[in-house]
């Protein structure tokens, strides 16, 4: 019995704590959001990203997953803090259908926005890569009408050092994500 009063105690103490979190607009500059605030999507800019998104390149056919995540926690260096965010899953399929690459199930592959620019409909993306990191980068999708919207992905890379390092897992380290500018993901 003493167990579940503390149990209970706590679990008010800290939805108490949680909504005393400062809250703070969406793009506010990192080095400005103290530990434990809240950078919310106060305005909606996110949410009109969402949905399901298709795209054919170089005979692949890449369908994105873009939904919109609330109060996720955002680690940055001494601090720690939550976040509303986009959180991209996708697949690749060749002309035949087969799956190249699907992410669905696989959390370390999402990209996750990480700037939003309202006046030009356009959110910019981190993408960490595939099988040990090779083409993370930058996505930036923009909003051109109602079910369309334009990719520009910018792989850093990732080389090797030499031709005996390996990658850990899965040796697959091929880039399937279209690398390109100007292609059109229509919704689905």
């Amino acid at each position: 019995m003493k167990n579940i009063r503390i149990i209970v105690i706590s679990v008010i103490l800290m939805n108490f704590i949680h909504c005393k979190a400062q809250v703070y607009p969406l793009n506010t500059w990192t080095d400005n959001v103290p530990q434990g605030a809240y950078v919310k999507d106060l305005n909606n800019e996110l949410n009109q990203f969402t949905g399901v998104y298709k795209a054919s390149y170089q005979g692949n056919e890449t369908t994105l997953y873009i939904t919109k995540a609330e109060h996720i926690i955002k680690e940055a260096i001494n601090k720690s803090y939550y976040i509303d965010a986009l959180i991209v899953r996708y697949i690749v399929k060749n002309s035949s259908g087969i799956v190249l690459q699907d992410t669905q199930n696989n959390p370390s592959n999402n990209f996750r926005s990480i700037r939003t620019f309202p006046q030009e409909n356009i959110v910019g993306l981190y993408y960490p890569g595939t099988n040990c990191g090779v083409g993370y980068g930058t996505v930036f999708l923009f909003k051109i009408n109602a079910n369309q919207l334009k990719w520009i992905y910018r792989p850093q890379g990732k080389i090797f050092l030499n031709k005996d390092e390996e990658c850990p897992g899965n040796p697959d380290t091929k880039v399937y994500l279209p690398v390109t500018e100007d292609l059109i993901f229509t919704k689905q």
